[in-house]
């Protein structure tokens, strides 16, 4: 399988040298992210939505609701920017100019395809297992009402690419005597302690 560069008509050129186009790399960044921003042209103006999604071999899915503007124009073939964003650490320089984030993070262009019907139970599976494998056996499936409210949105990843910065700050000759800390935060993402919720809780 040929990487993503072949198709890529997006190619990054500012720090061209962090971009990836490796099925591995971009497929390790979506696998481990949670929430994708899906830009689209609308109506009224630009919009840029946060989304719960889901890797599904050479496709990313999302799901909403079958009437919402995000649906509707997406369904419609309006073109997409998905962006998924990982960041591993604050990166403090000596100088204010070269402070900075170490990420990793994918950009996919193109259109969704809404599933038929018959293909949504096994897609919409597949975001419930990934929030914890093996509970689609568990909890009740959508019914038919759900499951007509709901459209997924399939994205094909083919205008895709990587982008990721790793290291330490380059702090210019000059600065590197300066009395300042200089060298990276890491930061995490972790699950905590799950709390139980015997009864439905009210939100606001």
């Amino acid at each position: 399988m040929s990487d993503y560069e072949t198709m890529a008509a997006h190619r990054v050129r500012q720090s061209a040298a962090r971009a990836r186009y490796d099925h591995e790399t971009v497929h390790a960044i979506l696998d481990a992210g949670l929430v994708a921003h899906v830009a689209f042209m609308s109506e009224t103006g630009p919009v840029s939505l946060p989304m719960f999604y889901v890797r599904d071999d050479e496709r990313v899915l999302v799901h909403a609701s079958r009437k919402s503007r995000f649906m509707r124009t997406l369904a419609a073939g309006a073109p997409l920017c998905l962006t998924v964003t990982l960041i591993d650490g604050l990166v403090m320089a000596r100088s204010a100019f070269h402070h900075s984030m170490n990420y990793r993070s994918v950009m996919v262009h193109g259109q969704g395809s809404v599933l038929p019907l018959e293909q949504k139970p096994a897609a919409l599976d597949l975001f419930v297992e990934r929030v914890e494998k093996g509970r689609s056996a568990h909890v009740r499936a959508p019914n038919i009402q759900e499951m007509k409210a709901t459209d997924v949105l399939a994205i094909p990843l083919e205008q895709v690419v990587a982008k990721m910065r790793v290291g330490g700050p380059n702090d210019d000759p000059e600065d590197m005597t300066l009395p300042v800390w200089a060298g990276v935060i890491p930061l995490t993402q972790s699950e905590g302690t799950p709390v139980a919720y015997p009864h439905n809780a009210v939100t606001e």
